[in-house]
């Protein structure tokens, strides 16, 4: 007991301080099974149920045999966690990947973290174990961040501790979740990359978007060929905006007003008007004696 109290001391933030918090580990004797929580042990695999959180469902089958030959050969060397759910049964917290190799390789029990958790614990943990020890795709850690957000009510800063990650990675793994899903998908499924993905979030038309993802996967453009494209168009757009000639508000019949008034004025006239008919008409003047030329001639008008 004295050797874990002094581990949890060394681990600081991250994973294992969340894992291993004496905040929600039971240490003391617990009658509902024969392992109390805290302990590491060797469970039954069949006593285990999945984590109804987990938020991965895709898993590698040729990758998922290969760490159960390992594990055949070497055995579980890092143990799964488990919440008690009661006498001899336990839930899944984090480790699914080891847990479905543990079951490919036919072994019956395998070893377990035993804790106590409630439910945004859980998918707090089983997404925090994920992002940090899964080969997610891009897509995957995006939605983990996004539910942590969502469903544990962090702060990015806050996951940004969490996770040991800083806050820009984050964001910029959030504004994945912004493309159209086909592009999503194309990023889940490897057909394109994380640079390909971040290239076309600057497009902001989404059926653009989705046509420079079919050129990507069909010309097999690289990501430096989709930033020049992107750089193309934006030139592009940009210069289009100068060259279109911004609608004359004024009507034609006004337009010789400002001529025929500074004439008869002797000073400037502006003429002022939107498109609903609102607007101005200021008279410019230099002194007090332009001024009362000027006010003299609307008299003489009365």
């Amino acid at each position: 007991m004295s050797e874990l109290k002094g581990k949890r001391k060394a681990l600081g933030r991250g994973l294992d301080s969340i894992l291993q918090s004496p905040d929600t580990d039971i240490t003391s004797e617990d009658i509902s099974g024969n392992y109390v929580a805290g302990a590491i042990a060797e469970l039954e695999i069949s006593k285990i149920e999945t984590n109804p959180f987990q938020p991965r469902t895709d898993f590698d089958g040729m990758l998922l045999r290969e760490l159960a030959d390992s594990i055949l050969s070497q055995g579980v060397i890092q143990p799964i966690t488990v919440r008690k759910m009661g006498y001899d049964k336990y839930q899944l917290i984090a480790g699914e990947r080891r847990l479905r190799a543990s079951q490919l390789a036919g072994i019956e029990r395998i070893p377990a973290f035993i804790r106590v958790a409630n439910d945004e614990q859980m998918l707090e943990l089983a997404l925090i174990e994920n992002i940090h020890r899964q080969e997610l795709n891009a897509i995957e850690v995006a939605i983990s961040y996004q539910r942590l957000i969502e469903e544990c009510n962090l702060t990015q800063e806050k996951l940004s501790e969490r996770i040991g990650k800083n806050r820009s990675s984050i964001a910029n793994a959030l504004r994945l979740l912004k493309l159209p899903p086909s592009v999503q998908v194309a990023l889940r499924d490897g057909f394109i990359t994380s640079g390909h993905a971040r290239a076309l979030i600057t497009v902001e038309d989404g059926e653009l978007q989705e046509s420079m993802l079919h050129m990507i996967i069909n010309r097999g453009l690289n990501v430096r060929q989709v930033e020049e494209m992107v750089r193309t168009l934006a030139k592009g757009a940009e210069a289009a905006k100068k060259t279109v000639k911004k609608p004359d508000p004024i009507p034609e019949k006004f337009k010789e007003t400002t001529s025929v008034l500074s004439q008869k004025l002797g000073t400037k006239v502006s003429l002022k008007r939107n498109n609903k008919g609102q607007g101005s008409i200021v008279i410019s003047f230099k002194n007090d004696n332009e001024l009362e030329s000027i006010i003299n001639v609307f008299r003489e008008q009365q």
